[in-house]
């Protein structure tokens, strides 16, 4: 097989969504997969809808389009705010979709009527990320013209926290959602199908016992694919973490200088690891390079194989030192991923993906801990 390329082991991602929606089941959370990072691959769409996963949620219209065309009929969320030059798309695609604008959700009501549709919409409230989110001094205001509005339907408020500011959902502020859900439900006589909590974040909060009270829904996508949860990266007990994992192929391999000489200026892309500062600059170490860089992947969310420590990378080039197990030209390294590393992965035209059914030479990574039972 070519490298660079994904490989994705469908069993594995399939035990995670089952793992997740029955536990979360249990506390009366649904669970939306939020499939973006995978540009909605319909292999793993149908494994998540296989495993329980209620309905798909995408950040980008076209992928909604494409799964409507492949013939997803479950509900599906655009969990990004809607273009205004897009509404109708939107609206002709897309079940429900989160939304924070008064200007867009009038154009989303007059794109529905025009189609003789009823679109659903998701708002979005501020508790405190900073990225998307209507104020909560603010939503009572919203609502009522929502209401006045025909062919939308008010499916509910949600938050979305931990992805700009990396705010972690906690007894505040989810005790906040969950208020507002209540308070607009009684002003407005209502009964909302969705409390939208958050997205893998949330899960260490309900783990360490947190109370959902009014919470029934949430949009996981790292979880169900990485088996980690993202504030901390730490693995989620039960679930598989190299369902989806990187390998490349070793291009270079030979002893060097552990210390570039000469003068030096910026690289292209000062924020790639660098190399270790030793002493002695005669020291010589193991070197390898692998045809995978910038272009393909995040590199500082590669997590190497042990023995294997990462030292830069650059648009096309990708340096370790493996002293431990020395690399030889043609060999093949598998990498574990972190989120940011899988979307833009996921997103090279350069990486191949291929599906897997069993385990790798370093084994099954799965995650134990009576804590999340």
């Amino acid at each position: 097989m070519s490298a660079p390329r994904l490989e994705i082991n469908l069993p594995k991602l399939h035990h995670n969504a089952r793992t997740l929606v029955r536990r979360l089941a249990a506390q009366g959370i649904a669970v939306t997969g939020v499939s973006k990072a995978t540009l909605g691959m319909l292999e793993i769409v149908h494994t998540w809808l296989g495993a329980g996963v209620g309905s798909i949620g995408e950040s980008r219209i076209e992928a909604i389009e494409a799964l409507v065309r492949s013939g997803i009929t479950v509900p599906l969320l655009l969990v990004r705010s809607p273009m205004l030059s897009q509404v109708d798309r939107v609206v002709a695609s897309a079940s429900i979709s989160c939304n924070t604008d008064i200007d867009v959700l009038n154009a989303l009501a007059a794109a529905a009527k025009q189609q003789g549709r009823c679109h659903g919409v998701l708002l979005m409230v501020e508790l405190g990320d900073l990225r998307e989110g209507i104020l909560p001094a603010d939503l009572e205001s919203v609502v009522q013209q929502i209401l006045a509005m025909s062919n939308l339907q008010l499916m509910g408020i949600g938050t979305n926290l931990g992805c700009q500011h990396g705010i972690a959902p906690n007894v505040e502020n989810m005790g906040d959602l969950s208020r507002l859900t209540t308070a607009l439900e009684q002003r407005f006589h209502l009964t909302f199908p969705w409390c939208s909590g958050g997205n893998s974040a949330n899960l260490p909060w309900l783990a360490d016992g947190g109370d959902p009270a009014r919470i029934n829904h949430l949009r996981l996508g790292e979880a169900l694919l990485l088996g980690r949860e993202p504030l901390h990266r730490t693995a989620i007990p039960g679930l598989h973490t190299d369902a989806i994992s990187l390998v490349a192929e070793v291009i270079e391999a030979k002893h060097k200088p552990s210390q570039p000489w000469g003068e030096r200026g910026r690289t292209s892309f000062d924020g790639s690891p660098t190399a270790p500062r030793r002493e002695g600059s005669s020291q010589r170490v193991q070197r390898a390079l692998l045809a995978l860089g910038e272009q393909d992947v995040d590199p500082a969310g590669l997590i190497p194989p042990l023995g294997t420590v990462i030292r830069g990378a650059s648009s096309d080039h990708l340096v370790v030192e493996s002293p431990g197990q020395p690399l030889a030209v043609g060999d093949e390294q598998r990498y574990q991923l972190s989120y940011s590393a899988l979307l833009r992965a996921m997103t090279s035209p350069f990486v191949d993906r291929c599906f897997v059914d069993h385990d790798v030479v370093d084994g099954s990574c799965i995650a134990s801990s009576a804590r999340w039972g």
